[in-house]
């Protein structure tokens, strides 16, 4: 679902930091790095590989599979698919079953995945009493992807209600049509659009590119190469994004809960704080909160939550995420849009594909591989 640019092969099964140093601080001092929370990864369940998940109704956790079947976790594993598209879609390349999310009423239930001509494709069904209703399914919006890769197709609704949609910058490699800063398309870009204001979707009128006429109206930000995972932070509603990189850096994006939109996080004219190739970096571009390099294990970074859960106290606030390739969980602190710790957790969650955030704030984490895991208290 990534690629492995370090060979810069696409990985042909989806089947998709180095540690830093921190000095000591006083605990009082403001800002301080804080240790690291101990915590443990228990596997509660295994999937045909998993590749994103939601928090249901109901206090559940939906699953979903890359070839197409969504299945909800219970206190036994995974139960039979509640939903199964697998005659309709690929899983050549990067493609498949690539999100999943509720709208804030679990009255509706969304899909994002590329159909058997590899179209980036998001899908709505009416919810009843925490059931699909497949007879009430209709497309929303589509997006033709020129190559195998890079299709992105993260989806989450966002404080404001809206639903957001990442897309890759088409594929291929090093952005050979220049889809990342070209407002004329929307690869390469998170989308804001509001599915129930019309049909097929409605455009939010205070989204950053409705009055110019050379930019599509659903563009909320770009400069994006492969928007893998996005999500909002529960408490603040900053929003996250992970961003893989090409060969050199990965890096995870932040706005805050008051962005208006319209950020340029650069590609391709920057990967991370770097000029990429021959790159100018642009006047409006917004530089990584964070970003690793790939001396390390490293190569596709997988974004996740900022943890609101309560099971781990010393974790709260703290932004988990992986990498594709390394495996290791870590966590960012973030303070006022910048970060002043970085922990590795000290756990290894395989080939981490996606995290998920139970209702409850609680984290489970993806191996593309089978597992999914909870993370727990040590």
């Amino acid at each position: 679902m990534k690629v492995r640019t370090r060979s810069s092969a696409i990985i042909g099964t989806i089947c998709l930091v180095a540690s830093l140093a921190l000095t000591t601080a006083a605990a009082d001092e403001p800002g301080a790095p804080r240790q690291a929370a101990k915590v443990a990864l228990k596997m509660v369940a295994t999937a045909k590989n998993p590749s994103a998940g939601a928090a249901g109704p109901g206090g559940t956790v939906w699953i979903a599979e890359r070839a197409g079947t969504v299945r909800v976790l219970n206190g036994q594993g995974l139960g039979e698919p509640v939903l199964d598209i697998s005659g309709e879609t690929t899983t050549d390349g990067e493609r498949g079953l690539l999100g999943i999310a509720f709208d804030k009423k679990f009255a509706h239930f969304y899909i994002s995945y590329t159909n058997l001509e590899g179209t980036s494709t998001v899908d709505e069904f009416a919810v009843r009493h925490g059931k699909i209703r497949p007879d009430t399914r209709r497309t929303v919006l589509t997006q033709t992807q020129p190559y195998a890769n890079h299709n992105g197709g993260d989806i989450k609704f966002g404080p404001d209600g809206y639903l957001y949609i990442a897309f890759g910058d088409g594929g291929s490699g090093g952005d050979p049509h220049g889809n990342g800063q070209n407002l004329d398309t929307l690869l390469g870009k998170l989308l804001r659009i509001d599915p129930r204001g019309a049909k097929p979707y409605a455009i939010p009128s205070d989204n950053p590119f409705v009055d110019d006429p050379k930019a599509k109206d659903e563009i909320w930000a770009y400069g994006l190469r492969n928007p893998w995972r996005f999500s909002f932070d529960a408490g603040t509603g900053d929003l996250l994004i992970g961003d893989v990189g090409q060969s050199a850096w990965e890096e995870i994006d932040w706005a805050p809960a008051d962005s208006k939109g319209g950020e340029n996080y650069g590609w391709s004219q920057m990967e991370g704080n770097h000029p990429f190739r021959d790159g100018t970096e642009p006047a409006n571009h917004v530089p990584p909160v964070h970003e690793y390099d790939r001396t390390g294990l490293g190569c596709s970074v997988t974004g996740g939550y900022v943890y609101r859960g309560t099971a781990i106290p010393d974790l709260k606030g703290q932004y988990v995420f992986s990498d594709y390739c390394d495996g290791t969980v870590r966590s960012l602190q973030i303070e006022n849009g910048k970060v002043t710790g970085v922990h590795d957790l000290g756990v290894n969650g395989g080939e981490v594909v996606s995290f998920v955030q139970g209702g409850k704030g609680e984290l489970y984490v993806l191996d593309i591989g089978g597992s999914v895991s909870r993370i727990d208290p040590a």
